[in-house]
Protein backbone atom coordinates (compact mmCIF):
# COMPACT_ATOMS: atom_id res chain seq x y z
CA UNK A 1 0.00 0.00 0.00
CA UNK A 2 1.79 3.39 -0.99
CA UNK A 3 2.40 5.94 2.52
CA UNK A 4 0.59 8.54 3.13
CA UNK A 5 3.41 11.96 2.05
CA UNK A 6 2.85 14.79 4.69
CA UNK A 7 3.92 17.52 6.25
CA UNK A 8 8.09 18.45 6.77
CA UNK A 9 9.93 16.02 8.63
CA UNK A 10 9.85 17.86 11.56
CA UNK A 11 6.35 18.68 11.54
CA UNK A 12 5.68 14.79 10.87
CA UNK A 13 8.21 13.69 13.39
CA UNK A 14 6.07 15.99 16.03
CA UNK A 15 2.82 14.89 14.89
CA UNK A 16 4.01 11.29 15.37
CA UNK A 17 5.85 11.18 18.93
CA UNK A 18 2.20 13.23 19.89
CA UNK A 19 0.13 10.19 18.88
CA UNK A 20 2.38 7.53 20.77
CA UNK A 21 2.74 9.83 23.41
CA UNK A 22 -1.39 10.50 23.75
CA UNK A 23 -2.37 6.88 22.66
CA UNK A 24 -4.62 5.08 25.23
CA UNK A 25 -3.70 1.92 22.96
CA UNK A 26 -0.04 0.04 23.03
CA UNK A 27 1.97 1.57 20.00
CA UNK A 28 5.26 1.60 18.85
CA UNK A 29 7.21 3.77 16.67
CA UNK A 30 9.67 2.43 14.45
CA UNK A 31 11.96 3.38 12.03
CA UNK A 32 12.85 1.69 8.97
CA UNK A 33 15.21 -0.90 11.09
CA UNK A 34 12.52 -2.01 13.58
CA UNK A 35 14.61 -0.04 16.04
CA UNK A 36 11.77 1.67 18.45
CA UNK A 37 11.95 5.13 18.27
CA UNK A 38 9.31 5.91 20.77
CA UNK A 39 7.16 4.27 22.65
CA UNK A 40 3.44 5.07 24.61
CA UNK A 41 3.10 4.30 28.36
CA UNK A 42 0.13 2.51 27.91
CA UNK A 43 2.33 -0.43 26.04
CA UNK A 44 5.13 -0.31 28.90
CA UNK A 45 1.90 -0.83 31.36
CA UNK A 46 0.36 -3.47 29.52
CA UNK A 47 3.38 -5.53 28.94
CA UNK A 48 5.35 -4.32 32.15
CA UNK A 49 7.99 -3.14 30.21
CA UNK A 50 10.65 -0.81 31.64
CA UNK A 51 9.86 2.80 29.60
CA UNK A 52 13.80 3.41 29.77
CA UNK A 53 14.02 0.13 28.02
CA UNK A 54 12.48 0.76 25.09
CA UNK A 55 13.91 3.74 22.73
CA UNK A 56 16.77 2.53 20.32
CA UNK A 57 16.16 -1.03 21.18
CA UNK A 58 14.70 -3.38 18.07
CA UNK A 59 11.14 -4.77 18.90
CA UNK A 60 12.58 -8.29 19.12
CA UNK A 61 15.01 -7.29 21.93
CA UNK A 62 12.25 -5.66 24.07
CA UNK A 63 11.31 -7.30 27.22
CA UNK A 64 12.61 -11.14 27.90
CA UNK A 65 12.07 -11.84 24.08
CA UNK A 66 8.66 -12.65 23.61
CA UNK A 67 8.46 -9.86 20.57
CA UNK A 68 11.10 -11.60 19.09
CA UNK A 69 8.16 -13.50 16.89
CA UNK A 70 9.41 -14.31 13.32
CA UNK A 71 5.76 -13.77 11.76
CA UNK A 72 6.29 -10.14 13.19
CA UNK A 73 9.25 -9.51 11.75
CA UNK A 74 8.40 -10.37 8.37
CA UNK A 75 5.54 -8.66 8.58
CA UNK A 76 7.06 -5.25 9.43
CA UNK A 77 9.36 -5.87 7.00
CA UNK A 78 6.91 -6.12 4.23
CA UNK A 79 5.27 -3.20 5.73
CA UNK A 80 8.07 -0.87 5.59
CA UNK A 81 9.06 -2.05 1.94
CA UNK A 82 4.94 -1.25 0.88
CA UNK A 83 4.53 -4.77 -0.05
CA UNK A 84 2.22 -5.59 2.76
CA UNK A 85 0.25 -3.92 5.23
CA UNK A 86 -0.62 -5.31 8.48
CA UNK A 87 -3.98 -5.31 9.21
CA UNK A 88 -5.81 -6.94 12.14
CA UNK A 89 -3.12 -9.68 12.46
CA UNK A 90 -3.54 -11.76 15.71
CA UNK A 91 -0.81 -13.24 17.46
CA UNK A 92 -0.24 -14.86 20.67
CA UNK A 93 2.52 -13.29 23.23
CA UNK A 94 3.87 -15.42 25.13
CA UNK A 95 6.33 -14.22 27.93
CA UNK A 96 7.52 -17.51 30.65
CA UNK A 97 5.40 -17.50 33.91
CA UNK A 98 3.01 -15.23 32.66
CA UNK A 99 -0.85 -15.68 30.45
CA UNK A 100 -0.23 -15.89 27.20
CA UNK A 101 -1.75 -12.32 25.80
CA UNK A 102 -3.82 -12.56 22.26
CA UNK A 103 -3.14 -9.33 20.37
CA UNK A 104 -4.58 -7.53 17.64
CA UNK A 105 -1.93 -5.75 15.57
CA UNK A 106 -2.11 -2.66 13.12
CA UNK A 107 1.22 -1.42 11.22
CA UNK A 108 1.02 1.85 9.27
CA UNK A 109 3.88 3.47 7.30
CA UNK A 110 4.24 6.65 7.26
CA UNK A 111 6.42 8.68 5.13
CA UNK A 112 7.68 12.27 5.38
CA UNK A 113 9.40 14.95 3.45
CA UNK A 114 11.42 13.44 0.32
CA UNK A 115 12.71 10.49 2.21
CA UNK A 116 11.93 9.49 5.89
CA UNK A 117 9.93 7.02 6.87
CA UNK A 118 8.39 5.51 9.65
CA UNK A 119 6.23 2.97 10.89
CA UNK A 120 3.51 3.00 13.49
CA UNK A 121 2.87 -0.57 15.19
CA UNK A 122 -0.84 -0.46 17.25
CA UNK A 123 -2.26 -3.13 19.42
CA UNK A 124 -5.23 -4.30 21.52
CA UNK A 125 -5.58 -6.62 23.79
CA UNK A 126 -8.02 -9.48 23.26
CA UNK A 127 -7.17 -11.75 25.74
CA UNK A 128 -10.57 -11.26 27.54
CA UNK A 129 -12.88 -10.45 24.66
CA UNK A 130 -11.61 -14.25 23.28
CA UNK A 131 -12.04 -16.08 26.62
CA UNK A 132 -15.12 -14.56 27.01
CA UNK A 133 -15.96 -15.69 23.25
CA UNK A 134 -15.03 -19.37 24.41
CA UNK A 135 -16.93 -19.15 27.46
CA UNK A 136 -19.70 -18.02 25.03
CA UNK A 137 -19.20 -21.19 22.62
CA UNK A 138 -18.79 -23.94 25.92
CA UNK A 139 -21.79 -22.50 26.82
CA UNK A 140 -24.11 -22.69 23.61
CA UNK A 141 -22.28 -26.62 22.77
CA UNK A 142 -23.31 -27.17 26.77
CA UNK A 143 -26.73 -26.13 26.31
CA UNK A 144 -27.40 -27.81 22.64
CA UNK A 145 -25.82 -30.71 24.32
CA UNK A 146 -28.49 -30.88 27.10
CA UNK A 147 -31.63 -29.49 25.12
CA UNK A 148 -30.55 -32.65 22.39
CA UNK A 149 -30.92 -34.90 25.72
CA UNK A 150 -34.06 -33.58 26.91
CA UNK A 151 -35.23 -34.05 23.74
CA UNK A 152 -34.31 -37.49 23.67
CA UNK A 153 -35.87 -37.91 26.96
CA UNK A 154 -39.18 -36.27 25.63
CA UNK A 155 -39.59 -38.91 22.67
CA UNK A 156 -38.90 -41.29 24.98
CA UNK A 157 -41.61 -40.47 27.28
CA UNK A 158 -43.97 -39.99 24.99
CA UNK A 159 -42.97 -43.19 23.27
CA UNK A 160 -44.06 -44.95 26.53
CA UNK A 161 -47.49 -43.06 26.57
CA UNK A 162 -47.82 -44.15 23.42
CA UNK A 163 -47.07 -47.95 24.47
CA UNK A 164 -49.74 -47.71 26.97
CA UNK A 165 -52.31 -45.96 24.85
CA UNK A 166 -52.02 -49.30 22.41
CA UNK A 167 -52.07 -51.65 25.08
CA UNK A 168 -54.89 -50.28 26.69
CA UNK A 169 -56.61 -50.02 22.98
CA UNK A 170 -55.92 -53.98 23.07
CA UNK A 171 -57.59 -54.60 26.21
CA UNK A 172 -60.53 -53.14 25.91
CA UNK A 173 -64.06 -54.73 24.62
CA UNK A 174 -65.61 -51.44 23.19
CA UNK A 175 -65.07 -50.95 19.37
CA UNK A 176 -65.52 -47.11 19.79
CA UNK A 177 -63.28 -46.69 22.70
CA UNK A 178 -60.50 -48.90 20.83
CA UNK A 179 -60.78 -46.56 18.03
CA UNK A 180 -60.38 -43.57 20.32
CA UNK A 181 -57.14 -44.89 22.21
CA UNK A 182 -55.68 -45.92 18.69
CA UNK A 183 -55.99 -42.39 17.84
CA UNK A 184 -54.59 -40.51 21.06
CA UNK A 185 -51.97 -43.37 20.37
CA UNK A 186 -51.11 -42.26 16.76
CA UNK A 187 -51.00 -38.20 17.81
CA UNK A 188 -48.87 -39.08 20.66
CA UNK A 189 -46.47 -41.01 18.39
CA UNK A 190 -47.20 -37.86 15.69
CA UNK A 191 -45.09 -35.66 18.16
CA UNK A 192 -42.55 -38.04 19.45
CA UNK A 193 -41.53 -38.47 15.87
CA UNK A 194 -41.16 -34.55 15.91
CA UNK A 195 -38.42 -35.09 19.14
CA UNK A 196 -36.26 -37.80 17.66
CA UNK A 197 -36.53 -35.72 14.53
CA UNK A 198 -34.98 -32.55 16.88
CA UNK A 199 -32.51 -34.71 18.98
CA UNK A 200 -31.20 -36.31 15.72
CA UNK A 201 -30.53 -32.62 14.23
CA UNK A 202 -30.03 -30.90 17.28
CA UNK A 203 -31.24 -27.97 15.64
CA UNK A 204 -34.77 -26.83 16.11
CA UNK A 205 -35.57 -27.08 12.32
CA UNK A 206 -37.53 -30.15 11.81
CA UNK A 207 -36.62 -32.14 8.03
CA UNK A 208 -39.89 -32.38 6.65
CA UNK A 209 -39.37 -35.37 3.98
CA UNK A 210 -37.65 -37.23 7.16
CA UNK A 211 -40.16 -36.37 9.87
CA UNK A 212 -43.37 -37.04 7.31
CA UNK A 213 -41.78 -40.59 5.98
CA UNK A 214 -41.13 -41.60 9.76
CA UNK A 215 -44.21 -40.43 11.04
CA UNK A 216 -46.47 -42.47 8.04
CA UNK A 217 -44.08 -45.57 8.82
CA UNK A 218 -45.55 -45.89 12.11
CA UNK A 219 -48.97 -45.24 11.19
CA UNK A 220 -48.65 -47.87 8.59
CA UNK A 221 -47.10 -50.22 10.38
CA UNK A 222 -49.93 -50.47 13.06
CA UNK A 223 -52.84 -49.82 10.74
CA UNK A 224 -52.32 -51.48 7.54
CA UNK A 225 -52.93 -55.20 7.65
CA UNK A 226 -51.83 -56.31 4.13
CA UNK A 227 -49.02 -53.51 3.21
CA UNK A 228 -48.71 -55.46 -0.38
CA UNK A 229 -52.84 -54.62 -0.69
CA UNK A 230 -52.88 -50.77 0.32
CA UNK A 231 -49.67 -48.61 -0.21
CA UNK A 232 -48.85 -45.13 2.11
CA UNK A 233 -46.10 -43.15 0.37
CA UNK A 234 -44.56 -39.92 1.09
CA UNK A 235 -43.66 -37.13 -1.31
CA UNK A 236 -42.10 -34.14 -0.20
CA UNK A 237 -39.20 -31.59 -0.60
CA UNK A 238 -36.15 -30.55 1.08
CA UNK A 239 -38.11 -28.27 3.32
CA UNK A 240 -37.59 -27.27 6.72
CA UNK A 241 -39.80 -26.10 9.71
CA UNK A 242 -40.06 -24.76 13.30
CA UNK A 243 -40.78 -27.63 15.44
CA UNK A 244 -44.12 -25.80 16.33
CA UNK A 245 -44.62 -25.65 12.64
CA UNK A 246 -44.12 -29.39 12.07
CA UNK A 247 -46.05 -30.80 15.35
CA UNK A 248 -49.16 -29.24 13.74
CA UNK A 249 -48.44 -30.49 10.24
CA UNK A 250 -47.76 -33.85 11.98
CA UNK A 251 -50.83 -34.17 13.62
CA UNK A 252 -53.10 -32.84 10.42
CA UNK A 253 -51.11 -35.47 8.07
CA UNK A 254 -51.72 -38.16 11.51
CA UNK A 255 -55.54 -37.24 11.30
CA UNK A 256 -55.81 -37.52 7.74
CA UNK A 257 -54.20 -40.73 6.94
CA UNK A 258 -56.30 -42.41 9.74
CA UNK A 259 -59.24 -40.40 7.79
CA UNK A 260 -58.20 -42.22 4.95
CA UNK A 261 -57.63 -45.53 6.03
CA UNK A 262 -60.68 -45.90 8.42
CA UNK A 263 -63.16 -44.81 5.61
CA UNK A 264 -61.42 -45.17 2.61
CA UNK A 265 -60.37 -48.48 1.90
CA UNK A 266 -63.13 -50.77 3.41
CA UNK A 267 -63.38 -54.31 3.98
CA UNK A 268 -59.99 -55.81 1.77
CA UNK A 269 -60.24 -53.07 -1.27
CA UNK A 270 -56.29 -52.16 -1.85
CA UNK A 271 -55.10 -49.09 -3.12
CA UNK A 272 -52.87 -45.99 -2.80
CA UNK A 273 -52.61 -43.08 -0.08
CA UNK A 274 -50.13 -40.27 -0.94
CA UNK A 275 -48.87 -37.93 1.45
CA UNK A 276 -47.27 -34.47 -0.44
CA UNK A 277 -45.77 -31.75 1.13
CA UNK A 278 -44.05 -29.20 -1.20
CA UNK A 279 -42.74 -25.18 -0.17
CA UNK A 280 -42.17 -22.52 -1.56
CA UNK A 281 -40.47 -19.18 0.31
CA UNK A 282 -43.08 -18.89 3.16
CA UNK A 283 -45.86 -20.67 0.98
CA UNK A 284 -46.20 -24.24 1.24
CA UNK A 285 -48.52 -26.85 0.66
CA UNK A 286 -49.82 -30.13 2.10
CA UNK A 287 -51.85 -33.07 0.63
CA UNK A 288 -53.23 -36.58 1.66
CA UNK A 289 -54.72 -38.14 -1.40
CA UNK A 290 -56.11 -41.63 -1.56
CA UNK A 291 -57.80 -43.57 -4.49
CA UNK A 292 -60.69 -45.02 -1.93
CA UNK A 293 -63.74 -45.16 -2.41
CA UNK A 294 -64.71 -41.64 -1.89
CA UNK A 295 -66.15 -39.05 0.59
CA UNK A 296 -69.72 -40.74 2.14
CA UNK A 297 -72.98 -38.53 2.49
CA UNK A 298 -71.98 -35.19 3.81
CA UNK A 299 -75.39 -35.01 4.42
CA UNK A 300 -75.37 -37.73 6.74
CA UNK A 301 -72.09 -37.84 8.21
CA UNK A 302 -71.30 -36.12 11.91
CA UNK A 303 -67.50 -34.66 11.59
CA UNK A 304 -65.55 -36.16 14.92
CA UNK A 305 -62.54 -34.95 17.01
CA UNK A 306 -60.01 -35.32 14.14
CA UNK A 307 -61.95 -33.18 11.86
CA UNK A 308 -61.80 -30.03 14.78
CA UNK A 309 -58.40 -31.05 15.46
CA UNK A 310 -57.28 -30.52 11.70
CA UNK A 311 -59.47 -27.41 11.46
CA UNK A 312 -58.03 -25.98 14.19
CA UNK A 313 -54.28 -26.67 13.63
CA UNK A 314 -55.01 -25.64 9.96
CA UNK A 315 -56.39 -21.87 11.21
CA UNK A 316 -53.08 -22.15 13.59
CA UNK A 317 -50.79 -22.11 10.56
CA UNK A 318 -53.23 -19.71 9.16
CA UNK A 319 -53.87 -22.14 6.26
CA UNK A 320 -57.08 -23.03 4.56
CA UNK A 321 -58.13 -26.74 3.94
CA UNK A 322 -60.31 -28.08 0.67
CA UNK A 323 -61.84 -31.42 0.18
CA UNK A 324 -61.75 -32.56 -3.12
CA UNK A 325 -63.62 -35.35 -4.40
CA UNK A 326 -61.22 -36.99 -7.32
CA UNK A 327 -63.29 -40.22 -8.58
CA UNK A 328 -62.15 -42.60 -7.13
CA UNK A 329 -61.15 -41.14 -4.05
CA UNK A 330 -60.39 -38.03 -1.96
CA UNK A 331 -57.69 -35.65 -1.97
CA UNK A 332 -57.54 -33.02 0.99
CA UNK A 333 -55.37 -30.14 0.77
CA UNK A 334 -53.70 -27.72 3.28
CA UNK A 335 -52.29 -24.53 1.68
CA UNK A 336 -50.76 -21.77 3.56
CA UNK A 337 -49.99 -18.36 1.50
CA UNK A 338 -47.46 -15.76 2.19
CA UNK A 339 -50.06 -13.39 3.15
CA UNK A 340 -51.47 -15.21 6.28
CA UNK A 341 -54.46 -12.77 6.80
CA UNK A 342 -56.12 -13.67 3.31
CA UNK A 343 -55.00 -17.42 4.10
CA UNK A 344 -56.81 -17.31 7.51
CA UNK A 345 -60.18 -15.93 6.02
CA UNK A 346 -60.24 -18.68 3.72
CA UNK A 347 -60.35 -21.40 6.09
CA UNK A 348 -63.70 -23.29 4.79
CA UNK A 349 -65.58 -26.57 7.05
CA UNK A 350 -64.10 -29.80 6.25
CA UNK A 351 -66.58 -32.38 5.52
CA UNK A 352 -64.55 -35.18 7.11
CA UNK A 353 -65.45 -37.85 9.46
CA UNK A 354 -62.27 -38.96 11.42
Amino acid sequence: MAAHPILHVDAGHGLAMAIIATSAEPTLLLDNDMVVIAASTSFCRAFEIDPARTTGLRVADLGAGEWDVPQLRSLLKATASGKAKIAAYEMDLVVPGRTTRQLVLNAEKLQFGQAEELLILAMADVTDLRLAERVKDNLLVEKATMLKELQHRVANSLQIIASVLLQSARRVQSDETRDHLRSAHHRVMSVAAVQRQLATTGEDEVRIRAYLTELCESIGASMIRDPALLKLTVEADASVTSSETSVSLGLIVTELVINALKHGFPGDRGGAIKVAYHAQGASWRLSVADDGVGIPDAEGGKPGLGTSIVRALATQLKATVKVVGTAPGTTVLVEHEEHPDAAQDKVAPIPLFV
